[in-house]
């Protein structure tokens, strides 16, 4: 006969779920986090907070002498052409980049991701410029954008006989501003083709193997299977390019600092001239503040979006 085991209490198997609490009443993962949490909240949420109250003052970044003054500086921001133009030109660059750049990393993903014998080495020459700092990047396109005939890009349109599309590439307030563009898509469309790389990766090829038996093409699997899979890697890409859009700061101080006159400004590059140029600190936290709030609220509705659409996936 078989001995009949009686069940465990129902306060044991509540304690083998959730695990046995240390001292004080406090889960042993929760306490090891403690000491990480309360250095995060003295390196960046207390210096961040009292650093926003200087939003409200006319604090010129030196000395302790500030007054209050509400919202003069948010209203100051509103008709400020030249945080206007910047807001602008972040949001171009914001587009372009998330366009051209998210379109040219799937297109090299699609290419490497091949059976050709050089696709490792393509693969590290692709993502090559990711891993250069944004700097040099910088200071190697201001030279091949050098307006000399006889340097840079001039030089090569020259040599294969276009010499009339040479141009002042930097120098040209209609031209500057995409040619700041290309260079950071240049320099980051590797880092997308790694990402879609990795969804591609994740696609299961029998999926295919069933769709070319049913006779189904190459763009109608890509629309019906490989598009849909991808869309974690989208959701990711587009995040990132996105944030990085609307906070680029190196590649416009390095490039054109700004210039020619306003047309390249973005709103990171107001913020840091109006602190560290004008000695205007109260008024460019101002400027971090809106920045801040309007990446979080395209961020949250970006986010929003692209997961419902991995979910109808």
């Amino acid at each position: 006969m078989t001995a009949t085991v009686a069940p465990p209490p129902e306060s044991v198997r509540r304690n083998a779920v959730r695990g046995k609490k240390g001292r004080g009443g406090i889960a042993p993962p929760w306490f090891f986090a403690v000491p990480a949490l309360l250095v995060y909240a003295l390196v960046m949420l207390y210096p961040s907070i009292v650093g926003a109250g200087s939003a409200f003052t006319d604090w010129s970044g030196v000395g302790e002498q500030r007054s209050f003054v509400g919202l003069a500086n948010f209203k100051q921001l509103i008709h400020d052409d030249q945080a206007l133009g910047a807001l602008r030109n972040t949001l171009f660059l914001t587009v372009a980049i998330v366009v051209v750049q998210n379109g040219l990393g799937l297109l090299l993903a699609l290419g490497v991701h091949t059976t050709i014998k050089s696709r490792m080495l393509l693969r590290v020459i692709f993502f090559a410029p990711v891993v250069v700092s944004p700097v040099m990047v910088s200071f190697l396109w201001k030279y091949v954008y050098n307006p000399a005939p006889d340097a840079g890009l001039n030089a090569a349109l020259g040599a294969v006989g276009l010499g009339s599309l040479r141009q002042d590439w930097l120098g040209n307030p209609s031209l500057a501003i995409w040619s700041v563009a290309f260079t950071v898509i240049w320099q980051c469309a590797g880092y997308s083709m790694v990402i879609f790389l990795a969804g591609l990766e994740g696609v299961p090829p029998e999926l295919h193997e069933s769709a070319m038996v049913d006779g189904a093409g190459t763009v109608a699997r890509f629309r019906h299977i490989t598009w849909p899979l991808l869309a974690p890697a989208v959701t990711i890409n587009v995040m990132l390019s996105t944030v990085g859009g609307l906070t680029l700061f190196t590649q416009i101080i390095a490039m054109t600092n700004g210039g020619p006159g306003y047309a390249t400004d973005t709103l990171s590059t107001v913020l840091y001239k109006q602190a560290f140029v004008f000695g205007k600190f109260g008024y460019s936290t101002a400027v971090a503040l809106v920045l801040a709030v309007f990446v979080a609220a395209v961020s949250f509705i970006q986010i929003g979006y692209l997961r419902s659409r991995e979910t109808a996936a």
